[in-house]
């Protein structure tokens, strides 16, 4: 998925093109593929808008079909640049610099934040390895593991063991932390071209596709079937966990139960009742993190704890950005499709402030909090660097049954730049990485386990 065609033909990153176009549904002849590389001859790769309306009008002939096309351009042809954490960003760093970590091309980038660099490379690489071919998610390590060996990452390693041979341990954390970010990003531009190129197999593989499948790579077009299969998932778990709850206390013998139990021969205990605890549902406190990438992980988590209201005794709902609001009401007198539309609308998609919206909860609602209470926050927990108010969560944390916070990022990711997960995790009885479907039905099972 080249950036522009000056490597090689200028017909072949539309041939891949057309051919992802045709995985989601749009229907291209070769007469219209033909039109098509002759119009982009005419506008160029410069100009992103024109070249996506310029293969709009040649290819698009439906509705439906516009709106594939115009998704699957988007996600084809999207550059995100490699994002370092800011203290492994130093302003220059010499070709040679620093013993064997600045001898090769991958390492240099590292050591000097090129992120435009390890952009393109890793398009390059992606290119090498043919990552294009990628039909399974399965193979999403193997493909990732490929576009690393392309780049350097033997060079890199081979670097990283040298430094800490003769010394330079610091040098060689930088390497690491660059590294381990860079795999991050290798992962998300693997699983791109799975979403691109993986299309029009059964409808098994990709419902498995989409659970797996970080919720900030999907596109719009399946956020329908991912609802279906948030339902599905859930009242999978409100099946099995429905049923009354009762936990045997091992070795401790209900006297009175027993002998009611044997009356019909003569008191003679042939049947033993044990004693049993009941074990209540548990009352949810969310606080659900609205801006930026996080909204998508925010409205399924919200879906998905909505209905399961068979087996949940209470939820009440907060979203945040710069302020915290309750949308308890919203969720349960509304269609949850409509109900977080609104809430996003609402408060959702501006800049995060942890704090903010953690004396927000406090001074409203800190009441709610008690022994029966599980409270959930989702966010990458990334304030923008104001005040965390981390006191305040410990606070919720000494009032609680437990806190759970769900982090959408890569572990990797936590504590680099402004995210202040690790001030966080400490006052946390929970801490998991949760990106994706799958994730969050694993994260649910476990809390509803907690209370067996």
């Amino acid at each position: 998925m080249p950036d522009s065609p000056n490597s090689m033909h200028s017909a072949e990153p539309l041939r891949r093109f057309f051919e992802a176009a045709r995985g989601a549904g749009v229907r291209i002849s070769p007469a219209e593929s033909i039109d098509a590389v002759r119009a982009v001859d005419i506008v160029g790769y410069g100009d992103r808008a024109a070249l996506k309306d310029a293969l709009g009008l040649v290819l698009a002939k439906t509705a439906d079909e516009k709106r594939a096309l115009s998704e699957c351009f988007d996600l084809y042809f999207r550059r995100d640049e490699i994002a370092l954490p800011d203290d492994e960003k130093p302003p220059s760093v010499a070709p040679g610099a620093g013993g064997a970590g600045g001898g090769g091309t991958l390492g240099r980038m590292l050591l000097e934040g090129d992120t435009a660099g390890l952009t393109a490379s890793m398009e390059q690489a992606g290119e090498a390895a043919g990552v294009q071919n990628i039909r399974f998610f399965t193979q999403r390590n193997l493909y990732a593991r490929r576009v690393l060996d392309r780049m350097g990452l033997g060079d890199v390693e081979h670097d990283i063991a040298a430094l800490r041979r003769e010394g330079g341990r610091s040098l060689a954390r930088r390497l690491e932390a660059g590294l381990e970010g860079l795999r991050g990003q290798v992962r998300d531009f693997v699983e791109r071209n799975l979403l691109l190129f993986a299309r029009g197999h059964t409808e098994e593989f990709r419902e498995e596709l989409l659970k797996s499948t970080r919720l900030s790579n999907l596109e719009r077009r399946d956020y329908e079937r991912m609802r279906v299969l948030v339902r599905v998932m859930a009242r999978r778990l409100a099946t099995r966990y429905a049923k009354p709850r009762r936990r045997r206390l091992r070795g401790q013998l209900d006297v009175r139960r027993t002998m009611r139990r044997n009356m019909g021969w003569g008191g003679v205990p042939f049947v033993v009742v044990w004693r049993e605890k009941r074990i209540e549902k548990p009352r949810l406190l969310v606080l659900c993190d609205v801006s930026g990438s996080v909204a998508p992980m925010a409205q399924f988590l919200l879906m998905f704890l909505y209905a399961l209201n068979e087996v949940l005794a209470d939820i009440r709902s907060f979203a945040f950005a710069g302020s915290l609001i309750e949308v308890s009401d919203i969720l349960e007198h509304e269609p949850i499709e409509a109900a977080i539309a609104k809430i996003l609308g609402i408060i959702g998609f501006g800049s995060s402030n942890y704090g903010n919206s953690l004396a927000d909860f406090e001074d409203g609602w800190m009441s709610l909090v008690d022994r029966r209470s599980t409270v959930i926050v989702l966010g990458d927990a990334r304030g923008n660097r104001t005040d965390p108010r981390v006191d305040i969560l410990a606070r919720i944390a000494t009032r609680a049954k437990r806190v759970v916070w769900l982090n959408p990022e890569y572990r990797a990711a936590w504590g680099t730049g402004d995210s202040d997960m690790f001030r966080y995790a400490p006052h946390c009885q929970m801490v998991r990485m949760c990106s994706t479907l799958r994730d969050l039905e694993r994260v649910v099972e476990e809390l509803l386990e907690g209370v067996r």
